[in-house]
């Protein structure tokens, strides 16, 4: 079979890795891929927001199947235009991705099929959204509606803040057309998980738990990233937990989408914030976690191809699901000044001398004269499988060692759990 993998991060390189032990695999390819996958995969030289490109490729080379990794080409209709030419594909189709494509619509989708999330309102226009501020206590959270790379979410502790970050969204266009309108939402307390869900078209199925390191800097401080490093599974996922996830927040989702006519096939990402065995959803997102799927691919003792089909034909059930008992930790290496501005093209030392036990997956990575070099905010994801979450945080650390590039930076204290 061969099978198209879009976009070009860790999170593709995990999911290439993957891919690449499956029996009925005959050829792999990724667009446009990076260093990394080009040693596993065909890399193609088209953007994956390029959906007509995309599209023909598919079609003109008798693609079997597609599987689209980053969101933006999901929200932009990749799948759609993909079953017009008759062509099978991995990831919900524009209505289905629309609960990532804009935070105020997946908000009304919340509160119109009850599922439990923190208080909010939508704004556009900038005094309004000002005058909104006093409707919500501090600290608030303010998020751009539309895609913003993971980085459009600000914590405010300050009034001051919160309107210095209302005029960046509103009036700067800080993360341009994705701050058309914001959203004002109440801040939560407790500790944040992260729920991969492969979703039938009839059912959700959930993976194992994961938990993610947002912000930029160690004790969760700085800005927040598209994450920072991951483990799973994540301890906090108790039966109680699991048990409230399921009926008000899973069976629930799964009642909107169908309630709305949403078919909707590929993963569902649910991040969520758990306090006392509770949980509130903070965003949906229509497509694999990252770094989650770096994390949680590792833990799967399936074929994921296998899976990822019968996703798409709407037989996957949960016995189809395999997972080893390891953990497994990864750590983002990122240019120095991510998730701000930050420097390209540094060359990457040490990639060959990395244990053969401990996966790299590139995210940020290109060539530049034969030697592999820095091409992205978020440079590489270490990750290692142990038998426990210290060994494998420890096994990951070490080899970090091994790696370097010019202003490389990384946080120290992922799954640090004492």
């Amino acid at each position: 079979m061969k099978v198209l993998v879009v976009g070009s991060g860790a999170r593709e390189h995990a999911i290439c890795y993957k891919l690449k032990q499956s029996k009925i695999l005959t050829k792999l390819y990724c667009a446009p891929g990076n260093a990394g996958i080009s040693s596993i995969a065909e890399c193609v030289d088209i953007k994956a927001e390029d959906v007509e490109k995309i599209t023909e490729f598919s079609y003109n080379n008798k693609i079997d199947f597609v599987m689209v990794g980053p969101e933006v080409p999901l929200v932009d209709g990749l799948v759609d235009e993909l079953e017009k030419k008759g062509i099978k594909a991995f990831g919900p189709k524009k209505a289905g991705a629309m609960l990532e494509g804009s935070k105020s619509y997946s908000k009304d989708f919340m509160q119109k099929y009850n599922i439990p999330t923190a208080k909010y309102k939508t704004y556009t226009d900038c005094e309004k959204a000002l005058e909104g501020l006093k409707e919500f206590s501090l600290p608030i959270v303010i998020k751009a509606d539309g895609l913003a790379a993971g980085k459009g979410v600000l914590i405010c502790n300050t009034i001051k803040e919160a309107q210095e970050g209302i005029k960046a969204i509103l009036e700067d266009k800080q993360f341009g057309n994705a701050g058309s309108s914001l959203v004002l939402e109440e801040f939560l307390d407790g500790i944040e998980a992260s729920l991969l869900c492969f979703v039938n078209g009839k059912e959700i199925i959930p993976m194992e738990s994961a938990r993610d390191y947002k912000r930029a800097y160690d004790n969760d401080l700085g800005l927040n990233t598209g994450g920072m490093g991951c483990f799973s599974p994540n301890s906090i996922y108790t039966d109680e937990l699991k048990s409230y996830i399921k009926t008000h927040i899973i069976d629930n989702t799964l009642n909107g989408l169908l309630q709305e006519n949403i078919d909707f096939r590929g993963v569902l990402f649910i991040g969520l914030m758990t306090k006392d065995n509770k949980a509130n959803v903070i965003e949906y997102n229509a497509r694999f976690g990252d770094p989650e799927t770096e994390v949680v691919l590792p833990r799967l003792d399936a074929d994921l191809l296998d899976i990822m089909l019968k996703t798409a034909d709407g037989t996957l059930k949960q016995s189809d699901l395999v997972w080893s008992d390891k953990k497994c930790v990864t750590v983002i290496l990122a240019s120095g000044g991510y998730p701000e501005s930050y420097e390209k093209g540094k060359e990457i030392f040490g990639l060959d001398k990395i244990d053969s036990d401990v996966m790299v997956f590139h995210a940020g990575t290109s060539f530049k004269d034969n030697k592999i070099v820095t091409n992205g905010g978020r440079v590489l994801a270490v990750s290692c499988l142990a038998d426990t979450i210290k060994n494998a945080r420890e096994k990951v650390y070490q080899n970090i060692k091994r790696i370097s590039f010019d202003k490389m930076e990384y946080r120290t204290d992922i799954a640090k759990l004492d």
